[in-house]
């Protein structure tokens, strides 16, 4: 019996579609999904055919995104790159003489630049898929076969990865040094070894991000902060060992010593879990006895560099110390820098906890005098001892977190500051309490407080008075010019999911432009300003569609690097690579030389807010329509967040179409057991929000909105997307977004949920009993109530995809971005699974409620596909086993036994599993195709 290939399967997929475009009634993505399940039932096609073919458009669709990672990578050449930068530093005209060495050492010991490695949600494939991913774009075919469905990540996983990722990314810094390092020596050859390159730095918060994670211990924050401490040393101890032993011997040495020191704090910290006091005293000792030993900062390992610089036998050698002192002054005794992250209400309750007088911030009626308070509070303050055992029987979690912070500062490693991030900051207050706490704790010239604004109220309106509110206090001020500079953070997580991709954009920019005028107003306009943009796009975190170098001047356009370089203030730019997707990037050496060399000539690129022609950008020049198609699109996405049936669409299926791909829950947990019901889109995380939209085949989130405004003014629209690099750039994501959106596939979903689509079904079968089975689910579907709300948000999102598609300017050769015959045909394949499911669902025998579950309730939970909670009720309710002790002899001729129930798990239980299961793997291929997990 023939099999459904995959050039079989396309090519259903391409007429369908073709004969689509001559009838506005069709549906191809139901007509394939039906065409399949008839095959199946006429035995014409099986469930292990079917998953041989999803696994050869899994393999089709892997090469492909090995390609894409590789061209977002950029050009080859990064050691040509990097030479190229650092002689273009040292000799800006190349007829003309280089600069002075204090110039150049002032450009290259500058950190202008930071990759952060974050953690979850984004692991979306297995870890050794992903590693052969990342070899694949670099020509190294993957094995076969290739597992491609992703298993929820555990903190020790993430941590390895992240690790993994960052020693390709220190070497690759290592590369960078060199260059400016080799540059040097040509140039100043008796003075050249003076300098300590670092424009380029890497940081973390893998293991110390405890916003919304309840697995993270402050035991686990140290002892993943040993291990990174541990991996630094390891690190610069290869480096000595490959170096001549005369003149490294000290070092080697002392190095050795630590790692001996550092290794026993690691086995004596206590494990995850509950904390024996014991344990945590043993810690304690380890900790601190060792402390000199261990080493808390570089200090003592830097003092030896220069004698073994002076006793290196070659340039090579003495090349090679300057690289891994470099690496040593820029991250210190860790392999990147720390960063840590809670939410702004941990902080606001560890404040009222200490001090009960200060009230709550969002009480309008009393903030100038809670301002006034918590200044008060933070003129009064002074440090207090931190121990392993306050530490452990700290309660608040903000505190706690300042705490282990301390520790960290006091035994591991002072010589590099930690990043505090606080996630959902609206107030200054917010700012101010975690000073407090700093202060409290001994660390507040040890921390950068840095406050998250990613939703839309921070974007456009509380942004702003957030920081204004934090330098109007003068503690703040002081705190802030002892560190040397302000940090900020910004999301298009929460942006993204309620405003719209676009818009976020427009706002993030103009945020950042605000900050210059609010520094100059209070004269801290000679601070360092730290902007870290943490992503959240809807190709991935960070996935711009053309590749990394637009990724960093669509972050950070250059009209705000103009901006800032124009009043003369430093701007370092941070970027996130968030967990297994962003990881990529830096999953092999050269993928990871690659990008350092797309940051540093990002970093380096002489500040310009025009074109190429050196014009100036008309998105800012003549902004009227920009601005209007900007504010257009906001509204237009805000109406569709507050549509009831963009959560029932988003709900639907929701995330019973992924697999966790992180250790957050997607969605808030129902209390009644079974699917989460998403009554609103704040309900579901900002990533799964994402990843559904993929799943269901329309990226409402890159390009809803846009079509209104763009459709009546066409050519504006087009001259604007043909003559502004920032617009274009922007747009990119738009784009994108409309190759990967079908609104043809979207109906195939909508249409499922429709109760008169099985109907219409049952009146045109003829196959017996079917027509029954059908009306059985239209009933079911009615009980759930969702095709109406789904239909109209369907035609919401219907009207704006028609008109952007009208407007959007055509390609040369008349191309237009339209979803791929591959993709298309994984969405129906997909629907036919479901629908599959669904016949299955109506199946399924009476039986005495368990558990509180009756069948209705099952059938519910089936058609939600909450199939494994479903299958595990089913397992019980019918079970395949014969009853204990059935093969005994009881002493009399037996009795017939009719325990198991092997029809229902034959016909029922068994399909129900295998189909999805499939459901599943479509799902980890379509994110294959869309470039990465939401």
């Amino acid at each position: 019996m023939p099999n459904v290939t995959e050039a079989e399967l396309i090519g259903l997929v391409a007429a369908a579609r073709s004969a689509a475009r001559g009838d506005p009634f069709a549906n191809p993505a139901l007509s394939v999904a039906l065409a399949l399940s008839r095959r199946l039932d006429d035995g014409q096609a099986s469930h292990a055919e079917l998953a041989a073919t999803l696994r050869q458009i899994g393999r089709a669709a892997f090469a492909d995104k090995a390609r894409r990672l590789a061209r977002g990578a950029g050009p080859k050449g990064a050691d040509a790159a990097l030479a190229a930068i650092a002689t273009r530093i040292a000799r800006p005209d190349p007829d003309d003489s280089p600069v002075p060495l204090a110039v150049f050492r002032a450009a290259c010991e500058r950190p202008r630049a930071a990759a952060v490695f974050t953690a979850h949600p984004t692991f979306s494939l297995p870890r050794a898929t992903a590693q052969a991913l990342a070899q694949a774009a670099g020509g190294i075919d993957p094995p076969d076969p290739l597992p491609l469905r992703p298993t929820a990540p555990t903190l020790e996983d993430e941590f390895e990865q992240a690790a993994a990722a960052m020693a390709n990314g220190r070497d690759a810094l290592d590369r960078l040094a060199a260059a400016f390092l080799g540059t040097a020596r040509a140039i100043w050859p008796d003075r050249w070894t003076q300098l300590d390159p670092r424009p380029v730095l890497l940081a973390s918060w893998v293991g110390y991000d405890t916003d919304g994670r309840t697995d993270i211990g402050w035991q686990d924050t140290l002892r993943l902060r040993l291990r990174m401490k541990r991996l630094q040393l390891a690190r610069l101890a290869a480096q000595l060992a490959a170096l001549p032993e005369p003149c490294t011997a000290a070092l080697r040495a002392r190095v050795a010593e630590a790692l001996a020191a550092v290794r026993t704090q690691i086995e004596a910290c206590p494990p995850p879990g509950a904390v024996m006091p014991e344990r945590a005293q043993a810690f304690a000792h380890a900790l601190v006895g060792l402390r000199d030993v261990a080493l808390s900062t570089p200090a003592p390992l830097l003092a030896l560099f220069p004698a073994a610089i002076a006793a290196a036998p070659e340039d090579q050698a003495r090349l090679a110390l300057c690289v891994a002192r470099a690496g040593l002054v820029a991250h210190g005794l860790s392999l990147a820098h720390t960063q840590v992250r809670l939410n702004a209400a941990q902080l606001h309750n560890a404040a009222r906890l200490r001090f009960p007088h200060l009230g709550n911030p969002e009480d309008p009626a009393r903030r100038r005098a809670l301002f006034a308070a918590i200044n008060t509070a933070l003129e009064e303050a002074a440090a207090e001892p931190v121990d392993i055992g306050g530490l452990m029987a700290q309660q608040a979690s903000a505190t706690r977190l300042m705490m282990t912070v301390a520790q960290i500062a006091k035994h591991i490693d002072a010589s590099q500051p930690i990043r505090f991030l606080v996630a959902e900051t609206e107030s200054g207050y917010t700012l101010l309490a975690a000073l407090l706490l700093a202060r409290l704790t001994g660390v507040e010239d040890q921390v950068e407080i840095s406050p998250l604004f990613e939703t839309a109220e921070a974007l456009e309106r509380r942004g702003e008075r957030v920081v204004e509110e934090a330098l109007r206090s003068p503690q703040f001020r002081a705190h802030l010019r002892r560190v040397g500079r302000l940090c900020l953070q910004f999301g298009y997580s929460d942006s993204g999911r309620y405003i719209g991709q676009i818009a976020a954009t427009q706002l993030i920019e103009r945020l950042k432009l605000r900050v210059i005028d609010l520094l100059a107003r209070h004269g801290l306009d000679d601070l360092e300003v730290v902007l870290f943009d943490t992503h959240g796009e809807g190709l991935g975190r960070g996935g711009h569609p053309d590749g990394l170098a637009a990724r960093f001047d669509y972050l950070d356009p250059p009209a705000v690097r103009a901006a800032f370089a124009l009043r003369g203030i430093h701007a370092r730019l941070e970027t996130a690579f968030q967990g297994g997707d962003g990881y990529l990037y830096f999953g092999t050496p050269s993928l990871a030389h690659a990008a350092v060399a797309r940051i540093a000539e990002h970093a380096f690129a002489p500040p310009s807010a025009g074109t190429p022609e050196g014009e100036p950008d008309p998105v800012y020049a003549e902004g009227g329509f920009a601005s209007d198609l900007f504010a257009g699109a906001r509204a237009a996405f805000g109406a569709l967040v507050e549509d009831p049936g963009y959560a029932v669409l988003l709900g639907a299926f929701g995330t019973a179409l992924l697999d966790p791909t992180g250790s957050r829950p997607a969605a808030r947990q129902s209390e009644t057991g079974g699917p989460v019901t998403i009554r609103h889109v704040r309900e579901l995380r900002a990533i799964p929000n994402n990843a559904v939209l993929q799943q269901l085949g329309f990226l409402a989130n890159l390009m809803h909105g846009l079509g209104k405004g763009a459709v009546q003014e066409v050519e504006a629209f087009a001259e604007l997307m043909r003559r502004s690099p920032r617009f274009a750039n922007a747009m990119a994501f738009a784009r994108a977004g409309l190759a990967l959106s079908d609104t043809q596939v979207l109906r195939g979903y909508v249409a499922s949920l429709d109760p008169g689509t099985w109907l219409d079904r049952a009146a045109q079968t003829r196959r017996p009993g079917r027509a029954e089975a059908l009306v059985a689910v239209a009933r079911a579907l009615e009980t759930l109530g969702l095709g109406d709300p789904a239909r109209g948000v369907f035609r919401r999102l219907k009207v704006d995809d028609l008109a952007l598609r009208a407007a959007w300017p055509r390609e040369e050769d008349g191309d237009e971005p339209r979803m791929s015959d591959r993709l298309f045909a994984l969405h129906a394949l997909r629907l036919c699974l479901i629908h599959r499911i669904w016949l299955l669902a109506v199946e399924v025998p009476d039986f005495s409620p368990r558990h509180g579950m009756t069948r209705e309730g099952l059938v519910q939970r089936l058609l939600r596909l909450d199939v494994p909670a479903a299958v595990a009720l089913l397992d019980e309710v019918f079970p395949a086993a014969e009853p204990p002790g059935s093969a005994l002899d009881f002493a009399e001729p037996p009795a017939p036994r009719h325990g198991g129930y092997g029809r229902e798990q034959r016909e029922i239980t068994q399909p129900l599993g295998e189909l999805f299961a499939l459901v599943r793997e479509v799902s980890a291929v379509i994110s294959l195709e869309c470039g990465a997990f939401g």
